[in-house]
């Protein structure tokens, strides 16, 4: 193997792949990328943990001779992202060693046999086919990945629900505190379920937000994987197994108290009121709504806060405590001007809704107040 590459093309690629490494495997190969050099002109660098595969193709490169080898994905990354901005030149000697080198500057690191590397998972043509824009995509994520369940011990919840209805595509997720709901109008061709990693999903967007093209990501679907395919980047996700919560029985079909307030006044009422909650049990805050406001308190053994925030309410006055960081959690990631809060009880859940259509729904379960 051998080939020359410019130091930015390599780098930016190694901290796409990189992604998928993990440093708690005990399998040594799993540490590593796989580096092949293709006799067509293509490099590809490929790494995997078993739950995550990815695989990115540079076409702008140089390859003299074809070969692969797996090197240490930390090291090798560290090394290219040292070396000075010129074309780095890389090539394989005896018993799997790599020579990486400048004009100024020469590693001779030990690699490693890729035979025991990984399949990073075929297209096999079976699969059913979704097209999404970036964009729409990373905001459906970033909407409701939050939600989801950090506890690996909590089973299916660890992951994000993407649920393919006639005329919608949904995507939810929920931790037992709370439950994010977006949905984006979408034509699929047959109805479908998976259920992603929250965490895989979240460092997919990262990835995503480095990619400067506005290119559509091509989802391919079958039983046990998805493949997610985008400016010659190969992603493998081993689906998580298991039915799903039904998420629609769980959201309250009536409500006794409605009110309609600006989503920015709240968020930054809820700031001020959480700097004292995050002292005190649970994160505590307590709304008191009546007439045509939204009075919030907090307080802790450092002090106490009252602030009044303007609504338009309709039906019931009712008072009801929240741990602040749910709240703030949803008010982060919506960009809508105006909101609607609908409540039954002090004891039953907050349900959070753009004024007009179905694009987002949040529940957020209330904490008991004395």
């Amino acid at each position: 193997m051998k080939f020359i590459c410019a130091q930015q093309t390599l780098s930016k690629a190694l901290n796409t792949v990189s992604k998928a490494v993990t440093s708690r495997t005990t399998i040594p190969i799993l540490k590593g990328i796989l580096i092949k050099a293709e006799k067509s002109g293509k490099l590809v660098l490929s790494a995997s943990d078993l739950d995550i595969s990815i695989e990115k193709t540079i076409t702008d490169v140089n390859v003299e001779e074809e070969g692969s080898v797996v090197i240490s994905a930390k090291l090798f990354t560290d090394i290219v992202r040292k070396m000075p901005s010129e074309d780095i030149f890389v090539e394989q000697g005896d018993n799997n060693s790599v020579v990486i080198k400048t004009t100024m500057s020469e590693f001779n690191v030990v690699g490693i046999s890729p035979e025991e590397f990984p399949s990073i998972g075929a297209i096999g043509g079976d699969e059913e086919n979704i097209v999404f824009e970036k964009e729409i995509f990373k905001e459906m994520i970033r909407k409701t990945s939050f939600s989801a369940s950090i506890d690996e011990t909590k089973g299916l919840i660890v992951g994000v629900l993407l649920e393919l209805d006639d005329n919608y595509t949904n995507v939810v997720a929920l931790d037992g505190f709370r439950m994010a709901v977006v949905r984006e109008e979408m034509i699929n061709a047959k109805k479908n379920k998976i259920v992603i990693s929250a965490k895989i999903l979240n460092e997919i967007n990262k990835i995503l937000a480095d990619i400067e093209s506005e290119e559509e990501i091509k989802f391919l679907i079958d039983k046990k994987k998805a493949i997610i395919l985008f400016e010659n980047v190969k992603i493998v996700i081993r689906l998580l197994e298991g039915d799903f919560i039904k998420y629609k029985d769980i959201l309250p079909s009536d409500n006794k108290c409605r009110v309609k307030v600006n989503k920015n006044v709240l968020h930054e009422g809820m700031e001020r009121a959480s700097l004292l909650s995050r002292e005190g049990k649970n994160n505590l805050i307590k709304f008191k709504i009546e007439d045509s406001k939204i009075t919030i308190t907090s307080r802790s053994e450092e002090g106490n806060l009252k602030e009044e925030v303007p609504v338009e309410k309709e039906g019931s006055d009712i008072e009801i405590g929240f741990n602040s960081k749910y709240i703030l959690d949803v008010l982060k990631v919506l960009d809508d001007e105006e909101i609607i809060m609908e409540l039954v009880s002090s004891v039953k859940p907050c349900v959070i809704k753009p004024v007009s259509g179905i694009s987002y729904e949040y529940l957020v379960l209330p904490v008991r107040i004395s």
